[in-house]
Parts: structure tokens; C-alpha cells; sequence
């Protein structure tokens, strides 16, 4: 399988295409400085998903699947993941791939019945506007009539550098806890789960959460 990442030269995006990599999948990397991806067997080209200048789809052209690793902290502005999932929604079913895996985030899943974590009194200030702008590309996402097949991974509340142990539960819009009350997943991990997802497609339109 073909796999474009956009945002390979991020943290998970990074992850991603290792593990992708891993399983012999072929990867196109898709980041705003071409410089930053050094792998020789990884097909790399520059694309600022912000920049509709540049065109979509002859950016993922050839590829199977796209992975959406976005981020606004290079310049603190998160309205990022809305302008993204937008622009996936209209232009991926008009290009030559319909498939869509996003790097989600936790903020958006439910702690209680309508009670999201980013509205929990601990949340930590500094990653609140970024979880909240990764919550409206959720809204976007689930209010479409895009035929796009879209799926939304969101992380636990903890998402950590950490070594691979190819173990993790799946959920849907609630928070997963493991025995101790933590709820936290490796990025190693995290990556597997993706990864999963995208080989076996069983969760299209929808978002679903994956931790210890």
C-alpha cells in the first residue's frame, strides 16, 4: 500500500511512517520543508496543506490512504485543523485517493455523558487551544455529507515517547482508563494502532480512541 503522510516530519507523523514502514508499505512524505524527511527510500514532496495554492490532490497522487499529522504549534495557530479537514472533505473524493486517517487528539472525548476532557477542571491551559481547534475539525468531520472515507484516531490522555509493545485497547467518543484510573498510550503505540487502521478500514466516518 501507497501511504501519503502529511506532517511525516512531526513527532507522530514520524512515528507513523516508521511504523509504516516497517510492514513494507510505501510512503510519500508530505511536509512544508523537504529538508527535514532524510530517509532514502521515502518519497518525499512539499506541501503546506494551508496553502491553497498548492493543489490537494496532485499532492497525494498515486497514494492509496492519506494520513493527516497537522499541527499549528510552528506557529501557534490551530485553526489549522479545521482549514484541513475542510479542504480533505471537498477535494480528497474529487482526487485519486477517497481514504483519510487523522491524528486526532483526547480534549474531544467524553469524561462523563457531555462532558469532554478539555472541559475537565485539570486540563492543562497550555494544550487547551490546540484541543479545542482539534475538537472543531471533529465537528466539521462529523456534521459532512462528503463522501470522503474519513477516520478520525483519537489518542489517550497521555500521549508519551515510549517504546513499542504492539498492545492497546480501541474505544469510541469516551475517554479509556486502564485499572489505575490513567489513561495514556505510547506514540510508538499509537502509531501501531493507525497503522492497524489503515490496513484493516473498520471504522469508516467515525472517530475512535485507542489507549492502554
Amino acid at each position: 500500500m501507497k501511504i501519503a503522510i502529511i506532517g511525516a516530519a512531526g513527532w507522530i507523523g514520524n512515528e507513523v511512517l516508521q511504523e509504516a514502514k516497517s510492514r513494507g508499505h510505501q510512503i510519500i512524505a508530505l511536509v512544508r520543508d523537504p529538508s527535514k524527511i532524510t530517509q532514502s527510500d521515502v518519497e518525499v514532496r512539499a506541501f503546506d496543506i494551508t496553502d491553497n495554492s498548492q493543489s490537494l490532490a496532485a499532492a497525494v497522487l498515486d497514494a492509496d490512504v492519506v494520513v493527516s499529522s497537522v499541527s499549528g504549534r510552528h506557529n501557534n495557530d490551530h485553526s489549522i485543523f479545521s482549514i484541513a479537514a475542510k479542504r480533505y472533505l471537498t477535494e480528497l473524493p474529487q482526487s485519486s485517493v477517497n481514504r483519510l486517517v487523522w491524528v486526532g487528539g483526547a480534549g474531544s472525548l467524553e469524561v462523563a455523558p457531555g462532558v469532554q476532557l478539555v472541559n475537565t477542571e485539570h486540563f492543562p491551559e497550555e494544550y487547551k487551544a490546540e484541543a479545542l481547534g482539534m475538537g472543531d475539525a471533529l465537528k466539521v468531520f462529523k456534521q459532512s455529507d462528503s463522501r470522503l472515507n474519513w477516520t478520525f484516531i483519537s489518542p489517550a490522555a497521555v500521549l508519551f515517547p515510549g517504546e513499542k509493545s504492539g498492545h492497546y485497547r480501541t474505544g469510541k467518543d469516551q475517554l479509556l482508563v486502564d485499572s489505575a484510573g490513567d489513561s495514556k498510550i505510547s506514540g510508538s503505540d499509537f502509531a501501531v494502532a493507525l497503522v492497524d487502521e489503515i490496513e484493516s478500514a473498520q471504522n469508516p466516518q467515525q472517530r475512535i480512541c485507542v489507549a492502554y
